[in-house]
């Protein structure tokens, strides 16, 4: 922002608007600001393009803002405006800067999104809102259900529209178009340009003006950033994170990853290092993620470790350093990733640590960018040249001192209960305990009717005395018993001795043959047994 940028307050805005932003220290314009202002102010359709992190939130916010009646001056409740964002952290961004934007109008503002109850979302719509900023699929289900009327919406922004086609938005988004009333001001604000996106703001959009701030940037980085290019092997980057994070007069501290569950990985590796850190992914539940970020923008924690659902239009400010813990998949993705520093004319610091493998992947991002890193140094955490880059002291160790270890940390942010969808059904399941001990207990159980577990106990002992039976009981024994020469020494001990066997093979007359076998072992040694005794009896004779 340049010191001599024109004021809100030259433009026509609405004196309230100015005032509120005046209070949040907001009082001169951005480039794309002061760009697209006079057009969108009019009411004409137009596509914005500009870096990241250079204001394209109040580019079509305040003009949003403008042309809507709030209900002190006659509206209905109904919403008259709707933004489209792709993720759920942007929604809530948006929506906190549009309301704040807003509050001395009393226009109000709800943001709409999933991982939520339907509950709270749809009383808000109800008691009535000016303003909706959503993503896509809770908009489309509300939308479905009738609680969310679009037949009065005046103004339609798609924001990042880019990362919407990236993740496979556009036919929601076609969706929704044909909900809203076809004579509206249409505006699209995006970093990036792609074809399919110009393609598509042709057939929904009238006569619109493409603006690019900054001449023809896409792609480009914001050149207040500093950039640091490593090659790293994978197994010395922990240690290599950890003495960039001990950097003099570092801020918040930004760490990508590519897959969810390396994040996962190394926020976890830096709270046992002693650092404050915390992890905004995929995996985590809505709540975890609101927590993450809340205690992230409140200085709880300085270190967030993300994956790309972060590198879209989060804006938090005093985070001095970017960190890339593994390469980015594209130029798009290094854009914004490095972009969540040097934000708002600030300076920043990016890193970005690359592994032998990714080595070509991170050289055409350098040539797509126009970088001068196309051959990054190899770099250890005892390489001298990295304490002297990031200003690093040389007593640094792979963990942070306890004496800096000054921060609250994720446990001192409360967990808000959002209702969230599939909660009940886990935390219910959990306390059963095992999965394979009492979950098949309770199988039984449920199928013959209440049982308790002293009915269920016995089930499985029940079926020992049959295996015992037909492998090693009374037949058997008996059968042993009469085998023995030393067991039948008197008449009337063969009786006895053959009498179990019999009636042991009684009760296993249905099993299979080797029962019959162990019968005619068991005649076999009555035989003998009556022969032994004949023997016997014929010396005494």
């Amino acid at each position: 922002m340049a010191p001599d940028s024109p004021l809100f307050s030259d433009f026509d805005v609405h004196p309230d608007i100015v005032a509120a932003l005046a209070e949040v220290g907001i009082t001169r314009t951005f480039a794309i600001q002061e760009l697209t202002l006079p057009l969108a102010l009019a009411g004409n359709d137009l596509i914005g393009q500009a870096r990241t992190g250079t204001g394209k939130t109040l580019g079509f916010g305040i003009p949003m803002l403008q042309r809507v009646v709030p209900p002190a001056e006659g509206g209905d409740g109904v919403p008259q405006a709707l933004v489209v964002v792709p993720t759920r952290e942007l929604c809530v961004q948006v929506s906190r800067d549009l309301g704040a934007a807003g509050a001395k109008r009393g226009i109000r503002v709800q943001a709409i999104y999933g991982g939520r109850a339907f509950e709270p979302q749809i009383a808000s719509l109800q008691a009535g809102v000016e303003v909706v900023v959503g993503t896509p699929g809770r908009l489309l289900d509300l939308a479905q259900r009738g609680d969310l009327i679009l037949g009065k919406v005046r103004v339609l922004v798609l924001d990042e529209a880019d990362e919407m086609l990236d993740l496979g938005f556009l036919p929601d988004i076609e969706r929704v178009l044909t909900m809203v009333p076809d004579k509206r001001q249409t505006m699209l604000f995006s970093a990036t340009m792609p074809g399919p996106i110009v393609t598509l703001s042709r057939s929904f959009m009238t006569q619109p003006t493409h603006i690019r701030a900054h001449g023809n940037d896409e792609g480009s980085t914001v050149p207040q950033t500093t950039q640091f290019i490593y090659r790293a092997h994978n197994l010395d980057k922990p240690e290599l994170l950890s003495r960039v994070l001990q950097s003099r007069d570092r801020g918040l501290v930004m760490v990508f990853c590519r897959t969810k569950r390396t994040a996962q990985k190394v926020a976890d590796d830096l709270v046992e290092r002693g650092f404050a850190a915390a992890a905004v992914h995929g995996d985590l539940g809505q709540g975890a993620r609101e927590q993450a970020l809340r205690a992230f923008r409140a200085g709880k924690v300085d270190v967030l470790v993300a994956t790309d659902v972060a590198a879209r239009g989060i804006d938090v400010t005093g985070v001095s350093h970017v960190v890339n813990y593994q390469c980015p998949e594209d130029e798009k993705t290094y854009v914004h990733r490095i972009g969540r520093t040097g934000r708002a004319g600030s300076t920043g610091v990016a890193v970005t640590l690359v592994d032998w493998d990714d080595i070509p992947r991170w050289q055409l991002i350098n040539k797509a960018l126009d970088l001068p890193f196309a051959d990054p140094p190899e770099t250890y955490s005892t390489s001298p040249w990295v304490y002297t880059d990031l200003d690093v002291p040389t007593t640094a160790t792979g963990r942070l001192p306890r004496a800096q270890r000054t921060r609250e940390g994720l446990g001192a942010e409360t967990l808000e209960d959002l209702g969230e969808t599939g909660k009940r059904q886990k935390t219910a399941g959990r306390p059963s305990g095992d999965h394979s001990g009492p979950g098949r207990d309770s199988g039984p159980g449920s199928r013959d009717g209440a049982l308790g577990e002293e009915e269920t106990a016995p089930g499985p002992r029940k079926s020992r005395p049959r295996q015992r039976t037909r492998g090693s009981g009374a037949a058997a024994a008996g059968a042993a018993a009469a085998a023995e020469p030393g067991t039948a020494t008197a008449g009337g001990d063969a009786p006895s001795g053959a009498a179990p066997a019999t009636s042991g093979e009684a009760a296993t007359a249905e099993g299979s043959g080797r029962p019959r076998r162990r019968r005619r072992g068991g005649r076999g040694g009555k035989g003998g047994s009556t022969g032994a005794s004949t023997g016997g009896e014929q010396p005494t004779a």
